[in-house]
């Protein structure tokens, strides 16, 4: 019987996670002499893809059961104990957003109210005592879309002299994908390279290809270990305790540089979509860096064990020690620090919020950015026109005419928009982290929040009022059907 209910779970996670919220969008897999097989969403792939995917989902599968018991029980318990209580306190609050609350905000939407912008310094404090985390010092630059990003990161791996640490939700297997694991493979002769995935990521996102894919791409059955072959590369799998995973994406280059946001390594992120990066400096990067050894060592053979020692040994110095207060936000077990910041930032904020996120499904962060608007504050909110997965699409549906109700302004970014920022009256929150339950409340996220002043600015001026100018206001709310409601109850309990 337990077989039987793990092999339908592994179906429930394909079904689930087929179109996941950091996969791409699929397409119809180009006219070849092999055997094609039909996916979950009626598109055709290659059988061998096919079998290569229930394989690879099969191992991380296995692996999450039979070894993580072993080599991280402590790991897997917090994971099932966090994801348990966090389940259930996110089902009442529902509950209690959908039937008491939201409907208490009801009545004539209020003239904006041009107060001055909340007291940022007292606002730091605040985040202090609810998240507990402190201030760190850094530098951040942005790079908008994968011309810019990738532009840039090239660069810095070419000029790379010691090390290489890249920490990926998703390493994709399409032609851009193989070109950057060449190059780690080349540049592995010379310096340390090491490349941590996360397995049940990694391993549905190569079944399905993006519009722009040329036809001729011959895609590898299985990316880890392609990287591997005939090079230095290290590369770990990460397991999924209960179906969680590691949603961070962060490359440091010679413990220096690091480079942080919500871009993958694939084509789509090169080319297709609509996405940001951060360059990070200062001693910032020596507290990502020790954040990624440890899930490094984390994801060995020696687990919990191999992370303890680790930990001990603490977070060395080798970054510049120049920049201003910058703060690392993270979604683990127990700690939703990411969330709690965030509806913090939408209760403090009394001037504006502007928020751009391809995916917009907690109810309680719907709730408070509606309080926020119904008091004054100017409420703006960009999401893609085309999104990429089939529940959070509609879900995002709903979502926009919740916000019309209570006068918060919403965006249609002309496209697809992955990117993951927000800006409260001077305070900003970017990286890997959207807004619905996996990312708030069960995956592993990271985000860098900061009130610089220049910062801030510059994500004004490089992102949002770009953004905002391109995009369409909805000013009409969107017809439901019965199968977008049923799909919403799915992604507040799933995702």
């Amino acid at each position: 019987m337990g077989n039987i209910v793990r092999t339908a779970c592994i179906a429930l996670v394909v079904v689930i996670f087929a179109g996941c919220a950091s996969t791409p969008n699929p397409v119809g897999a180009e006219a070849s002499a092999e055997p094609l097989v039909e996916s979950q969403d009626g598109r055709k792939i290659p059988l061998s893809r096919a079998v290569a995917g229930i394989g690879h989902v099969s191992w991380v599968y296995a692996r999450s059961v039979y070894e993580d018991p072993v080599n991280r029980p402590v790991s897997q318990i917090a994971s099932l104990a966090s994801l348990a209580l966090k389940s259930a306190g996110g089902l009442f609050r529902r509950i209690a957003i959908g039937t008491t609350q939201m409907p208490a905000l009801d009545g004539p939407i209020p003239a904006l109210s041009h107060s001055r912008p909340m007291d940022l310094e007292e606002f730091e404090k605040t985040l202090d005592r609810i998240t507990g985390t402190r201030q760190d010092t850094g530098r951040i630059s942005f790079f908008i879309d994968g011309d810019e990003y990738f532009e840039r990161l090239i660069e810095t791996i070419n000029n790379t002299q010691d090390s290489i640490d890249i920490r990926t939700y998703i390493f994709d297997n399409d032609d851009f994908a193989v070109a950057m694991a060449d190059l780690l493979k080349e540049r592995a002769k010379d310096v340390r390279v090491r490349v941590l995935l996360d397995g049940l990521g990694n391993a549905l996102a190569r079944q399905v290809d993006p519009d722009s894919l040329p036809g001729d791409h011959d895609h590898p059955l299985m990316m880890s270990n392609y990287i591997e072959r005939n090079s230095a590369v290290k590369v770990r799998t990460l397991t999924n305790p209960w179906f969680t995973g590691d949603h961070t994406k962060t490359t440091i280059i010679d413990r220096k540089i690091a480079f942080i946001g919500g871009m993958n390594i694939g084509r789509e992120y090169r080319y297709d979509w609509h996405d940001m990066m951060m360059e990070v400096t200062g001693p910032v990067v020596d507290q990502l860096q020790f954040k990624s050894d440890k899930a490094w060592a984390r994801a060995g053979l020696f687990g919990d064990l191999a992370f303890a020692l680790r930990s001990l040994r603490g977070a060395k110095k080798y970054a510049d020690r120049d920049g201003y207060p910058v703060r690392i936000l993270q979604t683990k077990n127990f700690a939703s620090q990411i969330h709690k910041a965030q509806i913090a930032a939408i209760r403090n904020a009394q001037s504006y919020i502007l928020i751009e996120n391809p995916y917009l499904s907690d109810d309680r962060t719907v709730y408070e950015l509606a309080r926020a608007r119904r008091r004054g504050v100017d409420v703006r909110v960009i999401v893609p026109l085309r999104g990429n997965h089939g529940p959070l699409n509609a879900s995002n549906k709903i979502t926009i005419n919740k916000l019309l109700e209570h006068g918060v302004r919403v965006y249609q970014y002309p496209g697809m928009t992955h990117i993951k920022a927000s800006v409260y009256d001077g305070w900003i929150s970017v990286g890997s982290a959207n807004f619905d339950k996996l990312s708030l409340e069960i995956n592993k996220e990271l985000n860098l929040a900061t009130s610089d002043p220049g910062t801030v600015e510059a994500l004004l001026d490089r992102l949002f009022i770009p953004d905002l100018l391109m995009s369409h206001e909805i000013t009409e709310s969107i017809d439901i059907s019965t199968s977008t409601l049923l799909a919403e109850i799915i992604v507040d309990e799933l995702l």
